[in-house]
């Protein structure tokens, strides 16, 4: 290989190299690859348009999911989840959460066991001190990955229906109460041991 040749490769190896990071620094800070899916964004769940993301009349809904099981666990057909908000009223006079609908097909009803209100300018948390809503008579088992549709029905701010993310907890979530009723993840089954051999 001649001396050029030799140039010309360790020139075509420099720039291969230096490709990823060049690419990284024309993205910006907003690449893709820098913005890993957040599965409670609003902006995700929020099934209608962008301009939904605050319901009709100033109510955001920032964050909005499931809790399942552990990992490898499931909460049985027939079950609860606890369904964890967090709200934020943009409008000066307070305003409540009346209901939670889910699709007849996916769970039968969501108990609130606690009034939410929701005062203005004020984030409330539906989850603090402990959960407030749940989802009830699952239709199927969930184990973690599954989407609920939900129907957010609040006195002045009007419906916000929701794709909601069903959330193992694990994680960050593993701090969370466990569900009650839900199936620890099955144990490996012991491999028999092989029979002793006996001389003749």
């Amino acid at each position: 290989m001649t001396s050029t040749s030799r140039r010309r490769v360790i020139a075509v190896a420099a720039l291969l190299a230096a490709a990823p990071v060049l690419a990284a620094c024309g993205a910006g800070d907003n690449a893709n690859t820098n913005q890993p899916y957040a599965p409670t964004d609003a902006q995700v769940l929020i099934s209608h348009s962008s301009d939904s993301v605050y319901g009709e009349r100033g109510m955001r809904v920032s964050q909005a999911f499931v809790l399942g099981p552990d990992s490898g666990g499931q909460i049985p057909a027939g079950g609860a989840a606890p369904l964890y908000l967090v709200l934020t009223n943009q409008n000066p006079a307070p305003d409540s959460l009346v209901s939670v609908t889910p699709l007849p097909d996916q769970a039968t009803s969501v108990k609130v066991t606690a009034p939410v209100q929701v005062p203005p300018n004020t984030l409330v948390n539906t989850g603090q001190p402990s959960p407030q809503l749940a989802v009830e008579g699952l239709k199927n088992a969930l184990r973690g990955g599954e989407t609920l549709r939900l129907t957010l029905k609040f006195q002045t701010a009007g419906d916000i229906t929701m794709d909601v993310p069903v959330i193992t907890r694990s994680r960050e979530y593993a701090t969370l109460p466990p569900v009650p009723g839900a199936l620890p993840a099955p144990s490996p089954v012991a491999s028999a041991s092989p029979a002793a051999t006996t001389g003749h």
